[in-house]
């Protein structure tokens, strides 16, 4: 997997507040300065602990994003005839796994300078406004990772994640949807929350 795969999907859950009424470019922007911030305030404690970056990211999650909406896109066609409160539950779990699983990998960026934000282009609309960036490994590639917007409000939120081509909603709609056809919502969604069901995204090395 990419090292920024493990960016991306961090960034997913760390859009901040204070960069919601921006244009979506200028989100990612602050969003990555932010979290260069907090790693290199706190590096060595994160680095003794990572469940205490886990805990930032985690804090940082649910009220600045649309997990719901990103939750149903996942679930797909297995969403349908489920309550809100099972979504929600499901998007909860779902932020949780995450933030356990990529807090380590954050620690290996060392700089913003590994990021590029590059200019709008193509079509973008108030429901899907892709930004690209471009993440330096330290092999010397450059991995695209671009971040799909939606205006929900007044506010931007990101809802997708797509790294060398691989989107995350569609990667993970594919492990979560065969749990599902096999287990059932339920069984899915408790081995899910109970952190046994381990779901990705896939790519190269």
């Amino acid at each position: 997997m990419v090292r920024g795969i493990i960016l991306s999907l961090a960034l997913l859950f760390v859009v901040p507040a204070h960069a919601d009424s921006g244009e979506p470019v200028e989100i990612i922007r602050t969003t990555i300065g932010d979290l260069f911030a907090l790693i290199d305030d706190n590096r060595a404690e994160f680095e003794a602990d990572t469940s205490l970056l886990a805990a930032e990211l985690r804090d940082r999650l649910l009220p600045r994003l649309d997990t719901v909406h990103s939750a149903r896109l996942v679930l797909g066609r297995h969403g349908r005839g489920l309550e809100r409160e099972q979504i929600e539950e499901f998007a909860d779990a779902l932020a949780e796994l995450l933030m356990s699983q990529y807090a380590d990998g954050l620690l290996e960026f060392r700089s913003r300078d590994q990021i590029e934000i590059l200019p709008l282009a193509g079509d973008n609309t108030e429901r899907a406004t892709r930004v690209r960036t471009r993440v330096r490994l330290d092999s010397g590639d450059r991995a695209p990772v671009d971040y799909v917007l939606r205006k929900s409000g007044d506010e931007w939120r990101v809802f997708d994640v797509i790294v060398e081509g691989i989107s995350y909603v569609t990667t993970f709609r594919s492990q979560i949807g065969e749990e599902i056809r096999r287990d059932g919502f339920e069984a899915m969604l408790d081995r899910l929350k109970a952190g046994e069901l381990n779901v990705e995204v896939e790519g190269g090395n």
